[in-house]
């Protein structure tokens, strides 16, 4: 396995006083979800910006999304802030996405360990767009509206910051700028994450909590509407590691606040730390199922790597969804 991914030395020092800091995050985590969990049947589909929730990685889609306690590169400043922590150097990340509808979503990310006060800083952008579309009004009909056309853009700018409290509990928060502008009106707001994460050093296996998007509601033309938050519970393990073969199994569940729970399971096999395949299944969704995808590894400079990935969604009647990343790690 590539070894940027261990842990340094100067990491494994013990600090107990911080260790049950950080389980007394995990808990206040947990109590600030139940809430949602409580009322989320009766809010189905009452939020906004779900832009949000549509997953930036082509590696974590081809896993099903069940990434949460896999993140392991600057994707984390969008899944778990946690996992930032794996970091042991610069790593830049760019994701195009081509939605139904001739909808285009992006995300660029970098991050970088800060050696004067220890831990990760990540930035984050991500962004939807429409292109151009006809106006129309409910006297024109459905005929060539007004003449005019407009466009409906949604974006996020984040900072993220993870660091480990103990060897191998880590926690991360990310603060995010959000806005949507359509034709004539716009809304923005902040939002927050709240993850940690829990190296047990056996395997690979690793437990991971994230609360995503909590902030302020957000208003529109004189209406407010909340935002899409989302509690996250996963793991995953190491399931087979040789010299040549490397396979992670990873498992999560989901509750967002205007909808019921969601799970997702995925797999990751790497072959001689070079070829990539995934797969992986969403379950309790309304137009979702089966994702697939793979990748490629090149190394890069002295220690760096170069990763490409792509990830097939099948989104049912919507059709299909394809997903292209590149990461580069220097």
């Amino acid at each position: 396995m590539n070894m940027k991914k261990m842990l340094p030395v100067s990491r494994r020092k013990r600090y107990t006083s911080l260790g049950f800091l950080g389980l007394l995050c995990l808990s206040v985590l947990i109590l600030i979800s139940v809430p949602n969990t409580v009322h989320a049947q009766a809010k189905v589909g009452t939020t906004g910006v779900q832009f949000l929730e549509l997953g930036v990685s082509a590696r974590a889609m081809g896993m099903a999304d069940a990434f949460t306690a896999v993140s392991d590169d600057i994707s984390a400043v969008y899944y778990n802030p946690a996992g930032l922590t794996s970091l042991l150097g610069r790593e830049a990340m760019f994701t195009y996405i081509r939605m139904p509808a001739d909808i285009n979503y992006g995300f660029g990310a970098i991050g970088f360990p800060l050696e004067s006060i220890g831990g990760v800083l990540g930035f984050g952008v991500y962004g939807l767009t429409t292109g151009d579309m006809i106006e129309r009004t409910y006297e024109q009909g459905p005929g060539n509206g007004t003449g005019r056309e407009f466009q409906a853009n949604d974006i996020a700018i984040s900072v993220g910051y993870g660091r480990y409290l103990t060897d191998r509990f880590s926690i991360g928060f990310n603060i995010k700028y959000i806005g949507e502008y359509y034709a004539d009106e716009s809304a923005s707001g902040w939002a927050a994450d709240v993850g940690t994460s829990y190296d047990t050093g056996f395997r690979g296996f690793k437990i991971a909590m994230v609360i995503t998007n909590f902030g302020p509601d957000m208003n529109m033309v004189q209406q407010d509407y909340p935002l899409p938050i989302n509690f996250k519970f996963g793991s995953c393990i190491n399931i087979l590691e040789n010299h040549d073969n490397f396979v992670t199994f990873s498992i999560e569940g989901t509750h967002p606040s205007d909808n019921l729970e969601k799970y997702n399971m995925g797999l990751e096999y790497i072959f001689k730390d070079r070829f990539i395949l995934r797969s992986g299944a969403r379950m309790h969704y309304n137009e979702d199922g089966f994702t697939a995808g793979g990748g490629l590894r090149f190394p890069f400079g002295e220690d760096g790597e170069l990763r490409f990935d792509y990830a097939f969604q099948d989104f049912g009647i919507l059709t299909e969804i394809h997903r292209f990343s590149m990461l580069i790690a220097f």
